[in-house]
This record gives structure tokens, C-alpha cells and sequence, in this order.
């Protein structure tokens, strides 16, 4: 007979969980009851009863609401989690019956009679456990859901009653099956109701694998997906997922089927489908296949606009968002009039290349509304990665495709217009070239199945319109350039940028400002008061930053109530800007002695050097300064060499190389300058002040010059000439090779500009010093 003896311990109710004696495991623990019960035990001996809830979704049970037949076990171990939640480790001691138990508002107790298996054995419960562990050895061999450690580990339990819970522990019981082998006290009646449990269950996996093979011989594929996502919908919603993934899953396919995607990639979709249906949700890769599956659903395969091939409409647009441009508007009028023709055409890439400020963005906006399509843009500024081209591959955490791949997403069809911005601001690291990555997507004949790492299908690119933009093309390297059609965007003359202002800038300021048209008015010598006085670039972006001012001010003025109009003349623009930032009309008051006018190209347009020359006594000692770099440096010692090898013609001391010191200087000391173009206003001014003759203070120049004199070509005319009829220049001297660039100089320009075409230093100094050399 089992030993009884009486106890009081603290209680704790298990919902939809029981414990065996011997059982040992980890339980979380959340309620303030039960966690009050647990501190109690701790206190005490560490002794706890643990009973199961009778109804599991009662929160705060009471004495009927669990089994008076329980578990006495030891608490082993007890952790606080972060959130709150008690994790403790029990061991299972023996059978306790509750007499009756109290309910102390922070916790409960129950007074018990515990039960302790006897330790006779004789014959009878010798054949019990042989029949037992015989059936359970056949059930795991038919389930195949418990290992065969299990089974070993099992066959060595010597204690009758001990081998009945343990095995009853590993069978797929409900609870109240669960319950009634703990409330069986008699070994021999325990354990003969386990046989039965586990005799019914290898029954029911007989029947289910006769089920299985006949419905397996009789069904046919279609019929099988049926049973099995119906049988899947069942579990689901008995484990209270009613949609569960095969809604999930439906929605996926029909997406895919709706995609347009080409045969190859529709495949694919379909495979990584299938796995994604196969992996459990709770796994990492289920939602990695997710997301690539979102990815080919939501990017266009084949859906396009239509070009409006109508070209007087293209021109209105174009003429209308900008003023000149001409050259640029010209080459999109041609590719709509090849496309109209031919009805296919790859799309062109351009590169609008020009300084900050010139509208090279906002015309690729253009570009797109006048063919009708949809405008993407993407700035490639400060990228160093290559990935963010081409995407990272989907064995990566976070991984995602490049950027060209979301643009085309966000573009939503697959002939947009797309515009690379800042392609001159990309840079290389140990992660790979960018630059590199990008030949692909510029290249007509190759980008019809560009290869995204993320996506690896091809990708068509070929009906893209490709539009970059640039400041300084000098930093692209030479492939990357060579897929490119580039435009020049010079920048605008002081005509332009008046009719800029006025029918862009200022109507746009008015209105960002919250103003009406009829509350200011900004006379067109006001404008261009502020364009030469306020502003020297070769954009308009300063410009509308002083229109911005003057909108600001005006608003002021006008929610004060002191004025209901302001107008803005060339007389009060300084009340609204204060004084000017720049002196107009003339680069230098008058002619002086060796100091010459250079012209200058840079990343943000053209501008006016001067270069001051200094002559002190000493044994020939060269100093430049002005933060010059190497190429201005060379320039400069070639002047020098030139003037020594040629002193007599220009009438200068033989020796002057041994007597003088020699200054060259360039204003702006901590500005870097550098460049092919100083060479012949080096040497002007060098021979100025070695001769003591004046250079014109009218007189600007470019050009670079060998060691005999000979004057080379430059490049950015157009970007120095404007620069110049800006400072005030009035005469300007250029290589004579680049005669054919003065074409490109506006009309309004030239008319104001003296152009002196020179093969040589002595023409330039004919040109440039006031009085003959000797």
C-alpha cells in the first residue's frame, strides 16, 4: 500500500499543463497569484503544489476551478525576465490530493494527503511493464515522432508507477486523459490503463496509414492539393489562425500571375511560391522568401505608357519650363522624331553635364512630362558601394536590391525617365566600384537583362531614357563616359536670367511665400540690379535664393499692415538686400603693372583670376602662392623659361634671372586652383612687370603656351566668356584653335566682346599691354 501523510504548501494552477512525478521542467510564470506563491515557497522549503485549471481561460480560479488531485514538487530554480515573467524549474515529487484549499488574496494554499508510490513489485507488475514497454516500442516505431533515446532511456526505469508517468508524458494525450492516469493511485490499475491508451493509439495510426495509402493510390494531384489544404485550414483554425497562410499564399499567386513577368522569371516565382508554402512561418527564411516575393510582384515587367510622339507639343512644354537650352531641346525634339519614325528606338543615354544651378534636374522633369512618361530620380552622391547599385545578395540580413531596381519599382513602368543625379560625386572603396556597376545599366547593348544580385533574373532596361547629370565630368572615369552622349550646359547670360526671373523665379517665390501677384512687384532694373550686383554665377540658383529675400521682407511688411503693395526698383533693391556683394562694369579700375586677367573654368562655371606679379631683389628664387596646383605650377615655371630664352625681343634684362626675386600670386589664397589655361596670363604678367608696361584693364585671357611661345587650345569657352562679360571685360584672347567654340557664345554676349585669336605669345602681348614691347 502507498504511504499518505498531510501537508500545507502554497498552490499554483497550471493552465492546459500537467506535471508527473519524477517530471522535471521549466514553467513561465505571469500571474501576481502565482508568482506570490512561488516567493512563498521559497521562503518556506521550496515545496509548491502544482494542479491544472479545469477551465483554462479563467484568469483568477478558485478552489473549484482546479483538480483537487495534483503534484507536489520542488522548486529547483527560479529567474526573473526582463518582462516581468517568472521562468522557474520544478521536479515533480510525488501524488497529493488537496483536503482543501484557502484562498489568502495574495496567494493560494492547499492542505494535502500525499501520496507515495509503493515499492513492492511482483510478478504482475513485472509482465505489465514487459506488455507496456513492448507496445510502447512498437508506437514509436509507427509515430516516428519520438526518438529511440527516448525508448532506452525509458527501459531502464525500474519503478512500476514511475514507467506509467513517464510514458504517459510522451503520448499525445488530452488532458483530461492526463488527469485520470495522475488521479489513478494503484500502480497496477495505472499502468493497465496506459496499455490501453497506447493500444488505442497504435490502432489509430494503423487506420490513419490505411486511410493514407488507399486515398494516395485512388486521388489524383489535383484532388490531393484539395484534401491537403483543406485538412491545412482545419489545423489552422483549431490553432485559431483562421486565414493562415493559404490566403497568404493565394493572394501571392494571383499577384504573380498578373505581374507580366517574362517565362523565365514567372518560374522562378513559382518555385520560391512552392518553398515558401513549405517552410514553417516562424522559420527566418520563410520571410526572406517573402520579401523576394514582393519584390518580382511589384516590379512592372511589361507594363509601359504610351510616348506622346507629338513634337510641336514636346516643344511648347519644353519652352515653356525653360528658357534657352536650345541645344538640349534640340536632341530631345530628334529622338522623339526618330522614335516617331522607326516606332523603337533604344533609349538614349544623355548627360546634362554644367554647373550647379543651370536647371539640370528640373529639365529632366521636363523631359519626361513632354513623352508622357513617368519621372524617377536616384542621387548617386556619396555612394562608395557597389550593392547600392546592384543590390546585396539574399543570404545577407537586411539584403535588398540596388537602387536602380527601387527606382523602377517606384517608377511603376518599365520606359521612364531616369534620372542619375550627381553621377560626378560617386566614389570607389574596398566594397567595390560603383562606377563599375553602373556600365552595364548605360550600355543600350547590354542593359536590355541587367542583373540585380538581390533579384538574379535579368532585368530589361532598354526602354529606360536614361538622363545623368554632372558638375565636373573630369571625375567619371573614361568608360563610364564613353556610354554617354554628354550636353554642355554653359549657363545663362544676364538676358536669360532676367526672363528667367521673371517668368520662373519670381512667380514661384511669390507664390511659396503665400503672396499675390497684385501685393509685389519687381521692376526688370531692379532684377538686374540683382543679378549684377548680387549674384555672380553661372546659374540661378543665388538668384532665386535674393528673390526668396525680397518675398520674405515683403511678407513682413505686408502682415504688419505698413504697406498693402511693395515694388521693388533698382533704387530700393539695397533697402531689401543691403549693399551689393560685387563690383560690375570693370575687373580692375585701371591698367596696372604686372597684373593680368586669367580666365577660369570650375565645377560651378566660369570665373575671372587675376594673377599679381612682384619683382624684389635677390638671385632668381621662383615663389608661387595662391594654393596653386601642380598643373599652374608647371605653367608657371614654363612662362619663366620662355621669357628667359626670349629677354632680348621682349626687352628685358639678360640677367634679370640673377638679380630679381620673382612673386607669382593668385588672390583667394585658400581657395585650390588648377588648370591648362593660366599659361599665357602667367607669362603677360610676368613680361608686365619685368618691362614695367601696363596691362589693359579691358583685357581678359585663356589659353596655355609651350616652352617657344606657341599658344594651345583650352577647353570651356563659352563657360569663361560669360564669366568674363559678367566682370565687365570688354576684349577677350583666345587659342586660335578654338575658334569654332565662339559659336556657341550667345549672340547678346558676343556683340559686347572683342574676341583676339591668337597661335602666339607675342600676339598676346601685342594684345594685352598698353604700348609697344621695346
Amino acid at each position: 500500500m502507498a504511504e499518505k501523510k498531510e501537508i500545507i504548501v502554497p498552490l499554483l494552477p497550471l493552465r492546459g499543463l500537467l506535471v508527473y512525478p519524477t517530471m522535471v521542467l521549466h514553467l513561465d510564470v505571469g500571474r501576481d497569484k502565482s508568482v506570490q506563491a512561488l516567493e512563498k515557497s521559497m521562503v518556506e522549503d521550496h515545496l509548491i503544489f502544482l494542479t491544472s485549471q479545469k477551465d483554462v481561460s479563467i484568469d483568477d480560479p478558485g478552489e473549484d476551478d482546479v483538480f483537487s488531485m495534483g503534484t507536489l514538487t520542488k522548486v529547483k530554480q527560479m529567474l526573473k525576465l526582463p518582462n516581468g515573467t517568472i521562468r522557474v524549474l520544478v521536479e515533480g515529487l510525488s501524488r497529493a490530493e488537496a483536503l482543501s484549499i484557502q484562498d489568502h488574496d495574495t496567494y493560494m494554499s492547499a492542505k494535502l494527503i500525499v501520496h507515495q508510490d509503493s515499492d513492492e513489485k511482483d510478478i504482475e507488475h513485472q509482465a505489465l511493464m514487459r506488455t507496456l514497454l513492448d507496445y510502447f516500442e512498437q508506437y514509436i516505431k509507427m509515430s516516428k515522432k519520438i526518438s529511440s533515446e527516448t525508448f532506452t532511456s525509458t527501459a531502464d526505469i525500474e519503478e512500476p508507477g514511475r514507467l506509467a508517468d513517464i510514458i504517459a508524458s510522451h503520448l499525445p494525450l488530452k488532458l483530461k486523459e492526463k488527469q485520470e492516469i495522475l488521479e489513478t493511485i494503484d500502480i497496477k490499475q495505472r499502468l493497465t490503463r496506459v496499455i490501453e491508451i497506447i493500444n488505442n493509439e497504435k490502432e489509430v495510426l494503423n487506420l490513419e496509414k490505411k486511410i493514407g495509402q488507399r486515398v494516395k493510390r485512388s486521388m489524383e494531384r489535383t484532388q490531393k492539393e484539395y484534401y491537403l489544404r483543406e485538412q491545412m485550414k482545419a489545423i489552422q483554425k483549431e490553432l485559431g489562425d483562421r486565414e493562415g497562410k493559404t490566403g497568404e499564399i493565394a493572394a501571392l499567386k494571383e499577384k504573380i500571375e498578373n505581374a507580366g513577368m517574362p517565362k523565365h522569371v514567372l518560374e522562378t516565382a513559382f518555385k520560391e511560391l512552392d518553398r515558401y508554402e513549405r517552410v514553417p512561418s516562424s522559420s527566418a527564411e520563410s520571410s526572406v522568401i517573402r520579401n523576394y516575393l514582393e519584390w518580382l510582384v511589384s516590379l512592372p515587367w511589361s507594363k509601359a505608357t504610351e510616348d506622346d510622339l507629338d513634337i510641336d507639343r514636346a516643344e511648347k512644354i519644353l519652352n515653356r519650363d525653360h528658357y534657352g537650352l536650345e541645344k538640349v531641346k534640340e536632341r530631345v525634339l530628334e529622338y522623339l522624331a526618330v522614335q516617331k519614325l522607326t516606332n523603337s528606338l533604344k533609349g538614349p543615354i544623355l548627360c546634362l553635364a554644367g554647373p550647379p544651378g543651370v536647371g539640370k534636374t528640373s529639365l529632366a522633369r521636363s523631359i519626361a512630362a513632354s513623352l508622357n512618361r513617368h519621372f524617377v530620380r536616384i542621387s548617386l552622391g556619396g555612394v562608395r558601394d557597389e550593392s547600392e547599385i546592384r543590390g546585396h545578395r539574399r543570404t545577407y540580413v537586411g539584403a535588398m536590391p540596388g537602387r536602380i531596381i527601387q527606382g523602377m519599382k517606384k517608377a511603376g513602368t518599365i520606359n521612364p525617365v531616369f534620372l542619375l543625379d550627381e553621377m560626378d560625386k560617386m566614389s570607389s572603396d574596398f566594397r567595390g566600384d560603383p562606377s563599375a556597376a553602373l556600365l552595364e545599366v548605360l550600355d543600350p547593348e547590354q542593359n536590355h537583362n541587367f542583373s540585380d544580385h538581390y533579384i538574379e533574373e535579368p532585368y530589361d532596361l532598354s526602354k529606360v531614357m536614361f538622363i545623368a547629370t554632372a558638375n565636373n565630368l573630369a571625375t567619371i572615369p573614361g568608360p563610364l563616359r564613353d556610354r554617354m552622349e554628354i550636353i554642355h550646359i554653359s549657363g545663362y547670360t544676364e538676358l536669360e536670367k532676367l526672363h528667367i526671373a521673371k517668368e520662373h523665379l519670381l512667380p514661384k517665390q511669390i507664390k511659396d511665400h503665400g503672396l499675390k501677384k497684385s501685393q509685389l512687384q519687381v521692376k526688370e532694373e531692379a532684377i538686374l540690379k540683382i543679378i549684377r550686383y548680387y549674384t555672380r554665377e553661372a546659374g540661378v540658383r543665388s538668384l532665386e535664393r535674393q528673390l526668396a529675400a525680397i518675398c520674405r521682407k515683403t511678407a513682413k511688411i505686408i502682415v504688419s499692415g505698413e504697406k498693402k503693395k511693395v515694388v521693388v526698383t533698382d533704387k530700393t533693391v539695397e533697402s531689401f538686400l543691403g549693399k551689393p556683394k560685387f563690383r560690375y562694369g570693370q575687373a580692375e579700375l585701371d591698367d596696372q603693372v604686372g597684373v593680368a586677367t586669367g580666365l577660369a573654368y570650375t565645377t560651378v562655371g566660369g570665373d575671372t583670376l587675376q594673377i599679381e606679379v612682384s619683382l624684389a631683389p635677390g638671385k632668381g628664387k621662383l615663389v608661387l602662392t595662391g594654393k596653386l596646383g601642380d598643373v599652374m605650377k608647371e605653367s608657371a615655371q614654363a612662362a619663366f623659361s620662355y621669357i628667359r630664352s626670349k629677354a632680348d625681343e621682349l626687352g628685358i634684362e639678360r640677367d634679370f634671372h640673377e638679380k630679381y626675386d620673382i612673386h607669382i600670386h593668385v588672390p583667394e589664397g585658400a581657395v585650390p586652383k588648377d588648370g591648362p589655361s593660366a599659361g599665357i596670363t602667367i607669362t603677360t604678367a610676368l613680361v608686365s612687370a619685368l618691362t614695367g608696361k601696363p596691362v589693359k584693364k579691358e583685357v581678359g585671357m585663356t589659353g596655355e603656351i609651350t616652352l617657344r611661345g606657341r599658344v594651345l587650345p583650352i577647353g570651356g569657352v563659352k563657360e569663361k566668356t560669360l564669366s568674363a562679360h559678367r566682370a565687365g571685360l570688354k576684349k577677350i584672347i583666345l587659342p586660335k584653335d578654338n575658334e569654332k567654340d565662339i559659336d556657341d557664345i550667345p549672340e547678346s554676349v558676343r556683340g559686347d566682346l572683342e574676341f583676339y585669336l591668337v597661335s602666339h605669345v607675342d600676339e598676346v602681348l601685342k594684345q594685352a599691354l598698353a604700348g609697344d614691347i621695346q
